[in-house]
């Protein structure tokens, strides 16, 4: 399973460049002004620098939700760097865009997947990536990651290639919920995936080695 980090702060996705696991960024414009980026130019020099840190796919979400505002603000957004991925709402429009730009051989992230039906749409229109958000189905008491498990389920049923990218990842356990339910992509906040290193086990047994090299240098 690739990760991907969730925000717009560049320190964070340095930090997770250089721990050496980052696949990949994703953005929004709640995390564009979570970060005080304001106005178009400052908004793409900002999606250019986030480029420069990482080696994967970076989706930059449009701002529009008509068809034809969708399909200029994407095109103005693919010209930032090669590495950019249109993130697309799933949206009558949103379908009908990212159905433009993959005929026309570019990335897309379909976003804002609540169901099987609308991720089922969004991988025939040709996505590289369909995010549902496990989080917020989480909190109206629906099964979010087994939305995850049923979508990978139906891809691999029918051969889509669009890879599931588990988004609204709250916590460590979300991760390897989405692992076990066959993610192709968990976008995550770096807390997250630092979460993962942590273990009772590994702390004892580093102190307990540490104690020891200390005694052998005495």
């Amino acid at each position: 399973m690739k990760f991907f980090i969730d925000t717009a702060n560049l320190d964070q996705i340095r930090e997770a460049q250089e721990l050496g696991i980052l696949d990949g960024v994703t953005t929004n414009p709640s995390l564009m002004a979570k970060e005080g980026v304001k106005g178009k130019e400052a908004i793409f020099q900002h999606y250019k620098a986030i480029c420069d840190i990482v080696d994967g796919d970076v989706s930059a979400e449009v701002f529009a939700t008509d068809y034809e505002g969708m399909v200029r603000e994407g095109e103005e957004l693919l010209k930032i760097d090669p590495k950019i991925t249109v993130k697309l709402p799933c949206t009558k429009d949103g379908i009908k865009a990212v159905k433009y730009f993959s005929d026309r051989g570019e990335k897309t992230n379909c976003t804002l997947v609540f169901s099987v039906g609308q991720a089922l749409l969004a991988a025939k229109a040709g996505a590289k990536y369909v995010s549902p958000f496990i989080g917020r189905l989480d909190d109206i008491s629906s099964d979010g990651v087994g939305l995850v498990r049923e979508i990978a389920g139906v891809y691999r049923y029918y051969g889509y290639k669009t890879m599931v990218l588990a988004a609204s990842v709250r916590h460590t356990r979300h991760i390897i919920q989405c692992l076990e339910a066959g993610a192709d992509v968990a976008t995550c906040p770096l807390k997250a995936i630092l979460g993962l290193l942590n273990h009772p086990l590994t702390d004892k047994g580093l102190a307990t080695f540490v104690s020891d090299a200390n005694k052998m240098m005495e």
